[in-house]
């Protein structure tokens, strides 16, 4: 059970490439893969928290008040992040800027909480949890990979290329973002077309 549900998020589920959902952060902060990872650990401690959260007191949230709650424990768990990250990272807190507090809003670890930590035990949350924002993470340091790479001709800061390169200045920039995920979901299509 734990593995079934852990990698349904990493592939057949996957948030960006198959659900195609929390596209801001996606779009804005993946030029360079040292951001991605940083988004990346911030929604896997988020989802992972407040999915368990979630889950343990789902028998005890009324109806009525159910997703007002959920934003509450999500709030609790991204206000930890935002604090931690402001403390000890400062660079990548400039780096991610607004999308550290979005992360209340993100689509994905809202619904995760309404969808599944809701409606099954701690245990399948949290493989659920791990596999989605994994999934997330993974694709995060993929574009933000290709765009730092053909973008700056660096990853994580270091040189690739001769020192006559001429980077792709556009793979920075928003619409390399776009160019880069339509790229990529084109691939994963590919990919699951011929499984």
């Amino acid at each position: 059970m734990f593995s079934k549900e852990f990698f349904k998020g990493l592939w057949r589920e996957n948030p960006v490439f198959v659900l195609v959902l929390g596209m801001c952060p996606i779009l804005a902060i993946t030029t360079s893969v040292k951001n991605s990872i940083g988004m990346g650990c911030a929604v896997i401690f988020v989802l992972l928290c407040s999915n368990i959260v979630v889950s343990l007191i789902r028998s005890f949230i009324p109806d009525k008040v159910r997703i007002p709650a959920y934003i509450v424990i999500i709030a609790s768990f991204v206000t930890i992040v935002d604090l931690v990250i402001s403390g000890y990272f400062r660079g990548l807190y400039h780096a991610l800027g607004i999308f550290i507090p979005l992360i209340v809003v993100n689509c994905i670890i809202l619904g995760r909480a309404e969808a599944f930590a809701s409606r099954n035990s701690v245990f399948s949350s949290i493989a659920d949890a791990l596999g989605i924002g994994i999934g997330y993470t993974i694709a995060l340091i993929l574009i933000g990979g290709i765009r730092e790479i053909l973008g700056n001709g660096t990853l994580f800061d270091y040189p690739l290329f001769w020192k006559g390169f001429e980077p792709a200045l556009v793979m920075i920039l928003p619409p390399g973002a776009f160019l880069t995920l339509g790229f990529l979901i084109g691939v994963f299509k590919v990919f699951e077309k011929r499984r």
